[in-house]
């Protein structure tokens, strides 16, 4: 079973991982207008209350992925946080380490006091939409002006 562990999102486990995301989308979208931008996450946007960024560790306690859950506007009146980055590295995918992830991050999003959850995604990230519907998110307009992404979800918190 994995381990999360908080960490800065600029801390350099989390940078290595983090590249290797931006990576994968940079090759991913090459039939995106204007091609992948990358935005680093601001660190202060995962600090507790505010958020949270999480190490995904397997079971030798090596990083194997990555995730962050950060505030953002309020939407439909709702306490909204947003789920970003989420990562799991090649040869450790198949486990249900994303959905666990996945989970862990809404635990996280949930203790801070939200009410749903909201993310944006590109239609090229099949995997990633399946796993989002099958966990429970529903698709919605646009929240954002993310020029990385054709579809955005959202999921209400009990």
């Amino acid at each position: 079973m994995p381990r999360f562990v908080p960490t800065r999102s600029d801390d350099p486990v989390a940078a290595k991982l983090l590249d290797d995301y931006f990576m994968s989308r940079a090759l991913s979208f090459t039939t995106h207008p204007g091609g992948y931008r990358v935005t680093l996450p601001d660190p202060a946007w995962f600090t507790p209350p505010r958020g949270e960024f999480l190490l995904v560790l397997d079971d030798a306690d090596q990083p194997i992925g990555c995730g962050g859950v950060r505030r953002v506007d309020d939407l439909n009146g709702l306490t909204t946080y947003e789920v970003k980055h989420v990562w799991i590295e090649e040869p450790a995918r198949g486990r249900g380490w994303s959905r666990l992830l996945m989970n862990e991050l809404e635990s996280r999003a949930q203790a801070f006091g939200a009410q749903q959850l909201v993310l944006d995604t590109n239609e090229s990230l099949t995997a990633a939409q399946h796993l989002y519907r099958t966990s429970g998110y529903e698709e919605i307009p646009a929240y954002n002006l993310n020029k990385n992404a054709t579809n955005w979800f959202r999921k209400r918190l009990e």
